[in-house]
């Protein structure tokens, strides 16, 4: 017999479940649908809901087309095929991102990802924003959804820290500038935290200090003041530091630190295999990664899809 509202509560309508206006307040158990999915590590709730557009999520055997589902811990969910189990513990890795890695889950140029790079023993994860792909430094990689939208929003208040190397010198004036606050083409940066750091030949190094993030931010702001970047790299991200991670190296920050850094409730005991910190290096610059060709299956484990 196919699923229905009475077999199934989650296909209910809100009506259905005695959620509609004027009936009562009382909301629908459970979360949004790309809360959970976000929540398990399979997108962002941003990608959940194009996902769930797509037709590639099922609730209690049936497909859904929209994100508008309250689900429990009581309904089966398959995204690509794949049930989606209960959530793990939020866990967070620090990545020493390479130069030229994308930050996406796919690129419609078929190059080489953050996600293609990763170990192979780890987990699905998320980026906590994104890197472009002449940018390397510290990116942060999650398994919750949450953490990464909590990380991601300027409220936190929480800086992020770059030295910069620029072709040629830039005066104190135009720095000034930068420091006040700029707009770039209709874009409002907010003021940033700079410091000239010394002059090398024909290139100069600044450190850099910002809040939000916007795209390709701190390459635009020094385009305004006359100034080309040539290398950045990000050194640290409100409380976690880069520090001496190798290039391609990711390391995962220990659970007490994460819970203390996030405000987050220490987690009920669970019958878990113990699991040690991943460090992984990069091979020889010499060897290439290996690239994975066009026909992998959508949503491999170690990225978003």
């Amino acid at each position: 017999m196919a699923p229905d509202a009475r077999t199934c509560p989650a296909l209910a309508s809100p009506h259905e479940r005695g959620y509609a206006k004027g009936m009562t307040d009382t909301p629908p158990d459970g979360d949004r649908i790309a809360k959970v999915l976000s929540r398990a590590g399979i997108a962002s709730r941003r990608d959940a809901e194009r996902m769930i557009e797509e037709g590639r999520v099922s609730v209690n055997g049936k497909t859904i087309t929209s994100p508008a589902l309250n689900v429990t811990d009581r309904d089966r969910i398959v995204v690509d095929g794949k049930p989606v189990g209960q959530p793990e513990a939020a866990r967070l890795w620090l990545y020493h991102k390479p130069a030229g890695l994308v930050t996406s889950a796919r690129d419609e140029k078929d190059r080489e990802t953050v996600f293609d790079a990763l170990p192979d023993d780890m987990p699905r994860v998320m980026s906590v924003g994104r890197l472009d792909i002449n940018s390397e430094g510290l990116l942060l990689l999650t398994n919750d959804g949450g953490i990464k939208r909590k990380l991601e929003l300027p409220s936190t208040g929480w800086l992020r820290r770059y030295r910069v190397r620029i072709n040629g010198s830039v005066s104190e004036a135009r720095l000034d500038e930068l420091r006040k606050g700029i707009t770039v083409d209709g874009v409002k940066y907010q003021p940033m935290i700079v410091t000239f750091d010394r002059q090398q030949g024909a290139n100069a190094w600044l450190t850099i200090s910002i809040r939000e993030g916007k795209n390709r931010e701190i390459r635009r702001a020094m385009e305004a003041v006359n100034a080309t970047v040539n290398r950045l790299i990000r050194v640290s991200y409100g409380p976690f530091q880069l520090g001496k991670l190798e290039p391609g190296a990711v390391e995962e920050v220990k659970g007490r630190v994460l819970r203390e850094q996030l405000g987050l409730e220490t987690p009920a005991p669970q019958k878990a295999k113990a699991r040690k910190p991943i460090t992984r290096v990069m091979k020889s610059e010499g060897a290439a990664p290996a690239r994975k060709g066009p026909g992998k299956p959508a949503g491999p484990k170690r990225g978003p899809r």
